[in-house]
């Protein structure tokens, strides 16, 4: 029967997809251009930590006032306000002077970007049944996976034929393309004229939530935070994101200190792992799981032994100690990355899941801010370790214990993923 619904849906599935591709074209290119910013300006690795982490300091910040916001005033409205922050971002990024205007850019960045995932995670919910939204976030948190693949060695060939400025100047101009595309085609379900009656009632009889919270946001977000399913998922998603964090920052810079590559070979080893994290996402998070859901399985038992699954496979990252060889340190990574990858469509899918009425965006925010707080941390300890060990080893030995306490926090807090109890009932 699903074969004659219509499939709207899944064309904003692509539109979120193409925008997390494109603000992770804007993160990514400091990674890239790391080298020749410490060429130009001087900066140690400590330096560049601290720049690497700079776009966190607000995206974590604004995490929960954006998901109270997205709540509130819904989708379109904030996604295109974030769209147009951040291409201004990168266009102050390629006109940068020194540091000060580099950190500036940078947490103008992720103001604009702070909405993003959140948003992403209440149109998903908006627009998908319940039974149907692993494969929709699958696709796109897998872009953010696969801007590494093509965004690294792109951004790459920008840095070393025409300078590190042109790379920002580039993503600045995606960015208004992509503003642009927004604002024609995002629509809320309930104001989109082409969603069909059939795919409507689809929606509707799924469990699509597009309701309003009737509880103010600040009493929402008490309750919340009372939550041990929130605390679960946040802290559980939060030890993901230091690891994939750490590559997302430092995997070029790993490539070419500790394995001595140019620039140009570093970038297209680290497409490697991505890569495989793009595959994996999408195959394992996204289809495997709606696959498992659909034949009767029980959707917690499947959804947490992903999350689980994936995390363990992230500590594959301390075999990368254990070798000087490219190949085999790209090996270990890959497993390691393509683990984290498909645990993180399933983490996303999970506050539309378990969200009281109108709570998703909320939920979003405070799992996303924790998951930042590490997006702060994992480049400024490396940096640090980095400069007092000359090695990577013990930065990657803390990322595998970050993983640890992660898993215990899915296995013993999270629970049953099912809907939270509205303030006030019991």
């Amino acid at each position: 029967m699903t074969t004659a619904i219509p499939r709207r849906r899944w064309r904003i599935a692509g539109l979120l997809a193409a925008g997390v591709l494109v603000n992770y074209f804007d993160r990514i290119n400091l990674s890239v251009a790391g080298p020749q910013l410490q060429q130009e300006f001087g900066f140690g690795p400590a330096e560049l930590g601290l720049l690497f982490s700079a776009f966190a300091w607000s995206y974590a910040l604004l995490q929960i006032p954006v998901g109270l916001v997205l709540d509130r005033l819904g989708v379109r409205r904030i996604g295109a306000w974030g769209a147009a922050i951040w291409a201004a971002a990168s266009g102050l990024t390629a006109i940068a002077t020194g540091m000060g205007g580099l950190l500036a850019a940078r947490v103008l960045l992720g103001v604009g970007e702070a909405p993003t995932f959140p948003a992403n995670a209440k149109a998903i919910g908006a627009w998908f049944p319940r039974a149907e939204r692993a494969l929709p976030t699958a696709i796109f948190d897998a872009a953010a996976k696969f801007s590494n693949v093509i965004g690294v060695p792109v951004v790459a060939l920008a840095v070393v034929t025409l300078g590190w400025r042109w790379g920002f100047a580039i993503t600045a101009l995606l960015s208004l393309l992509y503003l642009g595309a927004f604002l024609a085609i995002y629509r809320e379900p309930d104001t989109d004229r082409g969603l069909s009656k059939v795919e409507r009632e689809y929606l509707r009889t799924g469990g699509a939530t597009e309701t309003e919270s009737a509880t103010s946001s600040g009493a929402l977000l008490r309750h919340l935070l009372a939550s041990r399913k929130v605390w679960g998922l946040s802290l559980g998603f939060a030890a993901y994101g230091y690891s994939f964090y750490l590559f997302l920052t430092w995997l070029p810079g790993y490539l070419v200190s500790t394995m001595h590559m140019d620039i140009l070979h570093s970038a297209g080893y680290a497409a490697i792992p991505w890569a495989v994290a793009t595959i994996t996402d999408l195959a394992i998070g996204g289809w495997l799981v709606d696959a498992l859901i659909a034949r009767g399985h029980d959707e917690t038992l499947v959804r947490k032994s992903v999350l689980v699954t994936g995390m363990l496979m992230g500590l594959a990252v301390i075999g990368a100690v254990f070798t000087t060889e490219p190949r085999w340190a790209i090996l270990w990574i890959s497993i390691a990355l393509g683990g984290l990858a498909f645990a993180a469509p399933v983490g996303w899918s999970i506050p539309s899941l378990i969200a009281p009425r109108g709570g998703t965006g909320t939920i979003g925010g405070i799992m996303n801010f924790l998951n930042n707080v590490m997006a702060i941390l994992a480049p400024i300890v490396t940096g640090l370790v980095v400069q007092e060990t000359h090695s990577f080893a013990a930065a990657f030995a803390i990322a595998g214990a970050v993983l640890l306490l992660g898993i215990l926090s899915f296995v013993f807090l999270l629970g049953r993923i099912e809907p939270i109890p509205e303030p006030g009932t019991s």
